[in-house]
């Protein structure tokens, strides 16, 4: 993979602080839900923002 720009590292990094941010809230939200079929729902779209991010910081490890 060639070389990030520092443009392409920013965006990178804004991106993945983003997913951070999603994470958190949504990880958040399903601790504060009470029917079992929305805490499902925060608890999965939580993970799928993680591995979002997970994704994201294996370009900076390349």
């Amino acid at each position: 993979m060639p070389n990030l720009s520092q443009i392409e590292l920013q965006n990178l990094r804004h991106l993945i602080g983003a997913h951070e941010t999603t994470y958190q809230k949504l990880n958040t939200y399903a601790t504060q839900a009470v029917d079992p079929q929305i805490k499902q729902i925060f608890t999965k779209s939580a993970q799928d923002a993680l591995d979002t991010k997970q994704k994201l910081m294996s370009f900076l490890n390349n």
